[in-house]
This record gives structure tokens, C-alpha cells and sequence, in this order.
């Protein structure tokens, strides 16, 4: 009986070991459990029926240690994104359109200082609306519905607005992709050349591949745009296998994507990688601020990699970079205040990023931040990040004083970041008990709820999250 129980606890001590050397190795290759049980399920596919079982039943193992209980949860309506509120009406030129025709010639005929106005209604354009005359600093071409959700422009086109001019401004419009095969409904915008300085605030887009698509033309990028407090969504899975990411941005400077909810971006077909919102391809001092990046909300158990922001996206074809060449993917950014949640892959990814700054973003359900190769550097300070930050392939991070999870605890199913919410899976992101307080000061500015940063702030993109819920914002 001594010796049955010796060999017991030397087996015993022998499996604990083999654990402890299999996490050991698991976390120094940066291999979360969303990613191993993929790739377990691939390599097991088209084996015997058993070894099939047993990959099924080991991923599933996997995914429910690392992302728990996934659930179709809507996210309460909130501070950000389209509102039902209008802003001030702009002044200017007023020409009131109430079809497809007259928009036609009102673009085609812009002015400076034009203010188009869509009547109430819904318009169904075969083609695209065509934004070439410039407008200028002082006086801005605006299309705009007087109030928001009374007018629905519905594309079936590869583009809606193509806007190749400078000083355009939409906003309150309900925009649509309206074509048979997801293939055909590419963008509800390209900014494209000389389009610098285009302004998109308060609008909804739907069911589109790259809700913006913005990139240089003939040499020329239109840099200092602005994405302000729209929602960008898909009601389904995208059928296709062209590039799916509702902001993708490659070669212009100086942009700002600002209060915007993201959500539901699944591609279904080709690589099945897809991105909440991207710039790259030599751009510089991007800020994305402020966003809540929700990368599986309605659309769940899907197969395929989703991401929730990224300096560097893919890469870019060197023909397509500012430079032509491409060095850095991106330089100068910023990533500050944004929630990003319920992505298959991580929440943050820095790909020949050099400079990037990473503050007070909130990141659950993701597998955390990845900075990737030497020409990628990025300091980190008051993040909350439920999984691991980590350098891959030689990226620089300097990470200050931050909240992560490394990877081996993810394999015990240990979230402890996670647990001092309420209930993630069920989007209530009330503290559990005492807020987490810093022992530094946040970054100068709002938080994703659009209060200002007090003494003691909390780590990640809010203080208290109920004045992030409309309707309920504390004082």
C-alpha cells in the first residue's frame, strides 16, 4: 500500500511538472487558449471519428477556460456612437433634396458653404454619389439629415460617397449597403486623393465590408479627417473574401476616430481575419479615442480571427504606402480610452508600429495586446487588460503601470481582471467592489464615458461605467 501511494505522488509530482513545463513553454511562445483551440480543431480535422471527438472536446475546454460564457448580449445604448440628438444645424447655402436625382445634382453642382439637406424618407441609389467639388476651411459643403433616423440612403454599389475633395461633412444620415452579394457593397465611404479634412459625425452604417475606406491617390492623401460618434455594424456575417474592417485607413495622417461604437465585423470566407479599425501603410500620429470595439456581439461562435484596433493591420503592398516603401506601418499613434471586448483574437495589435502610445483602454474577452516585429515599439500606462501584453518577434514595449493576466493563468481559467466587473458576458461593467485605483495620474482628457479624469483614476478607459449608459450618466 506505501508503494502504491509513492508511485501515486511521484505520478502525481510528474504531471504537475509536465503542466508547469507545457504553460512554461505556452506562454514564452505567446499561444493564449483562443488560439491553440483552432488549431486544434484543424489538426484534427479529417482524422478517425476519436481523434475528431477528442480535438472537439479539447477545444472546447480551451475556449471556455479562456472566454467563459459567451453570450448574445446586447450592449445598453450609450453615451457614444450615433445619437438620437442632432447637432447644431450648420449654416450656410440650404438645398433641400427628396430624391436620388436631385442629390445627384446638388453633389454635382456643390458649392462652398452648401448645406444639403435629405427630406425625411428612404432612398434606394444604384451607383454613387459623387462628393469632387471642393468646399473650403471657412465654408464646408455639409449633407445631413435635419434630424437623425428619419432619412435611410440605401447603396447598391462597391461605393457610396466617394469623396475626392476636401472640406465635406455628413452626418445624421442612416446609410445602408443594400447588394445581393456582400461582395458588391465594399464601402458607404471613400476618402480618397484630395479629400482632406472630411468630417463624418453621428451617422449609422450597416452592412458593409469597410464601412470607411480611406488611402491615397496620384500622391495625394487626405489627411486631418475626423470619425466622430457614429455606429458602425453588420447584421450578418459577410459573405466574402475581400478585406473586412469597418475604418480602414492606409497612407493618411493625422486622423481622429473618436467615440464611435464598432461592432459585429465577421468575415465569412478567404482568411477570415478582420479588424474593428486599422491605419497603416505609412500613416502617422492616428488617435483613436474613445471607441467601444465590440468584435462579436450579436454574431457568435464563428470561425475566423476578429481584432479589435490595430497600428499596422495586416501590412500593406508597398505600392499603396505614403512612401512606397513602407518601413513602418505606422508612426506616432495613439490608442486612448477605448473599450474593446469580445474579440477571437487580441483587442490590441501593434504590427511595424514605431512610437505608439497605449493608454486607459479597457480590454475584456480579448486575448490582450500583441506588439509585433522590431520596427514596433509602444508605451503602455494605465491599461486594464484581461490577457496577456506582450512583445512578439522582437517589438519593443515599455509597459508602465498597468493591469494584464499572463498567458499561463488564462489556462487555469483565471481572469482576475475580468472579475472586478459584474458580469462581462452579460455587458454589466459596474465595478464588483472598489473601482482599481491608480497610484498616477491618467492621460490628459475625457474618459470613454466623456467625463474628465479625477483624482485616484481608476485603471482602464472609465471611472464608472453607469455614466456611460444614456440616460443614466452621473452628474
Amino acid at each position: 500500500m506505501k508503494r502504491l501511494s509513492a508511485a501515486l505522488a511521484l505520478l502525481a509530482l510528474l504531471c504537475a511538472g509536465l503542466l508547469a513545463c507545457a504553460l512554461a513553454y505556452l506562454q514564452s511562445q505567446g499561444v493564449t487558449p483562443r488560439a491553440l483551440a483552432p488549431y486544434l480543431l484543424h489538426r484534427t480535422s479529417g482524422h478517425n471519428e476519436l481523434i475528431e471527438a477528442a480535438g472537439r472536446v479539447t477545444a472546447g475546454a480551451l475556449l471556455r477556460l479562456d472566454r467563459g460564457s459567451v453570450q448574445r448580449q446586447a450592449m445598453p445604448l450609450l453615451v457614444v456612437g450615433a445619437r438620437p440628438e442632432a447637432p447644431p444645424a450648420p449654416s450656410g447655402n440650404e438645398r433641400v433634396v427628396a430624391s436620388v436625382e436631385a442629390a445627384r445634382q446638388a453633389f454635382g453642382n456643390a458649392a462652398p458653404g452648401d448645406v444639403i439637406t435629405f427630406l425625411p424618407g428612404s432612398y434606394t441609389v444604384k451607383g454613387t454619389l459623387f462628393a469632387s467639388r471642393p468646399g473650403l476651411e471657412t465654408a464646408p459643403i455639409v449633407v445631413r439629415a435635419a434630424r437623425p433616423g428619419t432619412v435611410e440612403i440605401r447603396f447598391d454599389a462597391a461605393e457610396g460617397f466617394s469623396v475626392s475633395a476636401p472640406y465635406w461633412r455628413f452626418e445624421n444620415l442612416g446609410i445602408r449597403g443594400a447588394c445581393r452579394y456582400d461582395d458588391n457593397c465594399q464601402h458607404a465611404f471613400h476618402v480618397v486623393g484630395r479629400a482632406h479634412h472630411f468630417v463624418a459625425r453621428n451617422n449609422t452604417l450597416v452592412d458593409f465590408n469597410a464601412h470607411f475606406k480611406i488611402n491615397g491617390e496620384k500622391g495625394a492623401f487626405p489627411d486631418f479627417g475626423l470619425i466622430e460618434a457614429n455606429t458602425l455594424s453588420n447584421s450578418g456575417v459577410r459573405r466574402t473574401a475581400r478585406p473586412v474592417t469597418p475604418v480602414d485607413l492606409v497612407g493618411a495622417s493625422d486622423w481622429t476616430v473618436r467615440a464611435n461604437i464598432i461592432r459585429d465585423f465577421v468575415k465569412g470566407s478567404g482568411d477570415r481575419i478582420s479588424y474593428g479599425a486599422f491605419a497603416k501603410g505609412g500613416a502617422q500620429r492616428t488617435v483613436f479615442e474613445r471607441n467601444v470595439v465590440l468584435c462579436e456581439e450579436q454574431l457568435l461562435g464563428e470561425r475566423g480571427q476578429r481584432i479589435g484596433l490595430s497600428f499596422g493591420g495586416g501590412g500593406t503592398g508597398k505600392p499603396y504606402c505614403r512612401d512606397r516603401q513602407c518601413i513602418t506601418e505606422h508612426e506616432d499613434g495613439i490608442m486612448r480610452a477605448n473599450l474593446v471586448a469580445g474579440c477571437a483574437d487580441v483587442g490590441i495589435y501593434l504590427n511595424s508600429a514605431a512610437r505608439s502610445r497605449i493608454v486607459d483602454n479597457t480590454l475584456l474577452d480579448t486575448a490582450g495586446v500583441q506588439v509585433r516585429f522590431p520596427t514596433s515599439s509602444a508605451a503602455l500606462e494605465g491599461n486594464l487588460v484581461d490577457g496577456p501584453i506582450r512583445s512578439d518577434a522582437g517589438g519593443s514595449v515599455r509597459a508602465g503601470d498597468n493591469l494584464a493576466t499572463p498567458i499561463w493563468q488564462l489556462y487555469l481559467g483565471r481572469h482576475p481582471q475580468r472579475a472586478l466587473f459584474g458580469d462581462v458576458a452579460a455587458r454589466d461593467l459596474r465595478w464588483r467592489g472598489q473601482a482599481p485605483a491608480r497610484a498616477g495620474s491618467a492621460e490628459a482628457g475625457l474618459d470613454l464615458c466623456g467625463k474628465p479624469w479625477g483624482g485616484a483614476p481608476a485603471y482602464g478607459a472609465f471611472q464608472d461605467f453607469a455614466a456611460c449608459i444614456a440616460g443614466r450618466a452621473t452628474p
